[in-house]
């Protein structure tokens, strides 16, 4: 099993930046790609960036050159930074990590809110 622990989200003005932190524990061996969704209430949950153990990273285009995702594997733990924050930024984000057998496990969320 693997436990997810997001921190990091609060509330910034448009334009702020946020830190989001997801550490890992448990089978962390069995962690392939690590990433962050977002959701709003009523819709569905979104992809931000995810990041291989290799490295590779994918963003979704709402936050491509605003938000970088990285990856502590000695700390088992991966990173959002968001710039350049705007309201629609604003959702309850999940720190998402899957394994190589395609077991995949979530975080509890942590809110970011961005005021006009």
């Amino acid at each position: 099993q693997v436990q997810l622990v997001e921190s990091g989200g609060g509330l910034v003005q448009t334009g702020g930046s946020l830190r989001l932190s997801c550490a890992a524990s448990g089978s962390i061996s069995s962690i392939n790609t690590m990433g962050w969704y977002r959701q709003a209430p009523g819709k569905q949950r979104e992809l931000v960036a995810t990041i291989t153990n290799g490295g590779t990273t994918n963003y979704a285009d709402s936050v491509k050159g605003r938000f970088t995702i990285s990856r502590d594997n000695a700390k088992n733990t991966v990173y959002l930074q968001m710039n350049s924050l705007k309201p629609e930024d604003t959702d309850v984000y999940y720190c998402r990590a899957s394994t190589w057998i395609n077991r995949v496990h979530w975080g509890q969320g942590t809110q970011v809110t961005v005021s006009s």
